[in-house]
């Protein structure tokens, strides 16, 4: 996928929001509240598409996708049965890389891709190195039977002690093992951004 090459402070500053749920970004947005580049008077007025186009910057920038990624999870939801809101939610939830980092298996998605990329993890036992790979209930993320890889995950397993696995996911500390208990749905999540109002971008 296309990297994300802007410094995320400065995007958590644009949106005036921690987007990226780590505590280093709250820190900044206390010290520079305001956006990023020369101050405004009075802030203009957005249009009902300006809305839309940043409530789905918001959740992308989130999730680490790229447009075409993001444009297709839009595209996947559509035609699933149920609310296109509510299966979009669940398909960005249930990639492989947002699991790992859920469980507290990293500190970012940014570093939970780089694990699954880099070999570090497994998805009932077998190779599993692609990020956007959906998860399913039952399944079990375990850590790759190496010294390497388990040092590294359990570090960050340490770092991230205080850390609240959602519900529909099981995890073990002891031996940095997790279950997918079931589909997250959308009550299970709390956004940066308005998911109804990225629906509405993408239909017109």
């Amino acid at each position: 996928m296309s990297r994300n090459l802007k410094p995320k402070a400065k995007i958590v500053r644009r949106f005036r929001s921690n987007i990226f749920e780590n505590e280093k970004y709250s820190r900044i947005l206390d010290k520079k509240p305001a956006p990023p580049g020369p101050k405004k008077k009075r802030r203009p007025n957005v249009s009902e598409y300006g809305k839309q186009l940043g409530e789905k910057q918001k959740i992308r920038y989130s999730y680490g996708l790229s447009e075409r990624q993001f444009r297709n999870t839009f595209k996947k939801a559509k035609q699933l049965k149920g609310v296109t809101d509510g299966n979009m939610i669940t398909l960005l939830e249930s990639r492989l890389d947002n699991v790992v980092y859920r469980l507290g298996m990293a500190s970012t998605r940014s570093q939970a891709r780089q694990l699954v990329n880099h070999n570090h993890i497994r998805v009932n036992g077998k190779k599993m190195d692609i990020p956007s790979y959906t998860v399913c209930e039952n399944d079990v993320i375990t850590v790759r039977d190496r010294n390497k890889s388990k040092k590294l995950v359990q570090d960050y397993i340490a770092e991230n002690a205080g850390k609240t696995i959602p519900e529909w996911l099981e995890f073990s500390k002891v031996d940095g093992t997790g279950k997918i208990l079931r589909k997250p749905q959308r009550e299970d999540v709390v956004l940066p951004g308005d998911i109804q109002l990225v629906v509405e971008f993408y239909s017109k």
